[in-house]
C-alpha cells in the first residue's frame, strides 16, 4: 500500500473552502481531514477524536514542549494545534490528510513537512468574494471590512502556494483538488487572473 500525502488548503474568508473540503471527504474515501487538538470545551454533539482532541491547557502545553504539533496557535483564548501523530499515522495508512488552515500555519507546516502540497482556493473574482461576505447577512459592516482587510494581507502569502483553484462550482473545485493530489491537474490558472484577484481585493479592502 502506498503512503498518502499531506495537503494544505487555505483561502480567503468567505471563499467556501470548508464546503469544498467537506465535498472532497464525501466523494473520495482516500481523503481525511486532520483532527485538531484544542483546549476549548466540547460543544453539544461533538465527539472526541472526530471533531477535536480535547486537551487541558496543561496537556496542550506539554504537547508543545514534546514537539507533538505540526503547527499551533491561540484563538479567542483557546489553543488549537495539528497533532503530528494523527497526520503521520493516517499517511502511513494510505490516506491523504487535508489540513484546512490559515496562511501563517501553512508556513509552519511547510517547515515540518516540505513535501506537503499547498493549495490556495480563490473566488471567481474579488467582486464575488465581497458579494459572498455581504450576502451572508450575519456579518456587520465592520466585520466585513476586517475580513477584506485580512484577505488583502493574505494576498501577500499566495506566492508560497504550489497550486491555485477557483471555487466557482463546489463539485468542480473539489475535483480540481483531487486531481492535484493524484498528480493529474491540468487546469492551471492564467497569471493575469491571479494578479487581477490580488489587485482587486486590495482595492476593495481600501474602499470599505
Amino acid at each position: 500500500m502506498s503512503e498518502g500525502q499531506l495537503v494544505i488548503i487555505s483561502g480567503f474568508s468567505g471563499v467556501g473552502k470548508g464546503t469544498v473540503v467537506k465535498k472532497i471527504i464525501e466523494k473520495y474515501d482516500d481523503c481525511v481531514v486532520s483532527v485538531s487538538a484544542t483546549t476549548r470545551d466540547p460543544r453539544p454533539g461533538e465527539k472526541e477524536g472526530v471533531h477535536y482532541f480535547y486537551k487541558t491547557r496543561e496537556e496542550f502545553k506539554q504537547m508543545i514542549e514534546d514537539d507533538k504539533f505540526l503547527e499551533y496557535a491561540e484563538f479567542v483564548g483557546n489553543l488549537y494545534g495539528t497533532p503530528k501523530d494523527f497526520v503521520e499515522k493516517s499517511i502511513e495508512e494510505g490516506k491523504n490528510v487535508i489540513l484546512e488552515i490559515e496562511v501563517q500555519g501553512t508556513l509552519k507546516v511547510k517547515e515540518e513537512a516540505p513535501d506537503a502540497k499547498l493549495i490556495f482556493v480563490l473566488p471567481p473574482s474579488a467582486e464575488a468574494l465581497k458579494d459572498r461576505l455581504v450576502g451572508r447577512g450575519s456579518e456587520s459592516t465592520e466585520v466585513i471590512r476586517q475580513r477584506l482587510l485580512r484577505a488583502a494581507e493574505e494576498t501577500e502569502f499566495m506566492d508560497y502556494y504550489d497550486y491555485y483553484v477557483v471555487n466557482g462550482v463546489v463539485e468542480d473545485c473539489a475535483k480540481d483538488i483531487k486531481d492535484i493530489i493524484d498528480d493529474n491537474f491540468n487546469n492551471k490558472l492564467d497569471e493575469s487572473f491571479i494578479k487581477k484577484i490580488k489587485e482587486d481585493i486590495k482595492a476593495f479592502s481600501k474602499g470599505v
